[in-house]
């Protein structure tokens, strides 16, 4: 595990690589606007995905790396992410961009122009909660390449049956929360909750030409 700071124009930007010994693919992946990449499901991903081929580039926003409590305009965000590409890109490996919660946003928005290879997107935040009319789908429908969702199955952001159709893959994690959290009384553990999610993306990444 190695950190890197990466000069951007939105501020510094920090990325901790989780590198494979005989990596095809980079897995970049930023967490949400209420917190950082102590997340559990991006936490789960950089522990199993290198042994799966893939090196996992967990991605420090700005703001975040400024110590700020609140996350800046999704404009803002936009550029973190394009600044910090080029330091993703570096190995000459295919690039999955990804995120959780506004992370996942910032993901679809910007995945054409940087030429991301494919979408990651956990935890979409598909509209505010109880507000299903402020619909985020456009982002998520726009990103224009292989995309995959990792829902929970009680996410107040948009549960999976809430979902446009479209040209994307579904997970749900059931009884998950938008932190990925279940219940003590759910048909699933915690473990196994993480396990649904870096099951479902060693399998998805593979499938990736």
């Amino acid at each position: 595990m190695t950190a890197q700071t990466v000069p951007t124009d939105a501020g510094d930007a920090r990325i901790t690589w989780h590198r494979a010994g005989a990596a095809r693919l980079v897995l970049a992946v930023s967490h949400g606007a209420g917190g950082g990449i102590e997340a559990r499901d991006l936490q789960a991903l950089a522990r199993v995905l290198p042994a799966h081929g893939v090196t996992v580039a967990l991605v420090e926003q700005p703001w975040r790396v400024a110590g700020k409590k609140l996350a800046p305009a999704p404009k803002t965000l936009d550029t973190g992410w394009r600044g910090l590409w080029h330091a993703l890109a570096a190995p000459g490996l295919p690039v999955v961009s990804g995120g959780r919660s506004a992370g996942a946003r910032v993901a679809c928005r910007t995945a054409a122009e940087l030429g991301a290879h494919a979408v990651l997107a956990l935890s979409f935040p598909l509209h505010p909660p109880g507000r299903p009319e402020k619909s985020r789908a456009a982002e998520l429908l726009g990103a224009g390449v292989p995309t995959l969702v990792v829902q929970g199955g009680n996410d107040p952001f948009g549960r999976p049956a809430e979902f446009p159709e479209g040209d994307h893959r579904m997970i749900e994690v059931p009884g998950g929360d938008h932190g990925f959290a279940v219940p003590k009384r759910a048909e699933i553990t915690q473990e196994r909750a993480l396990e649904i999610i870096t099951d479902g993306v060693a399998e998805w990444t593979g499938s990736l030409g």
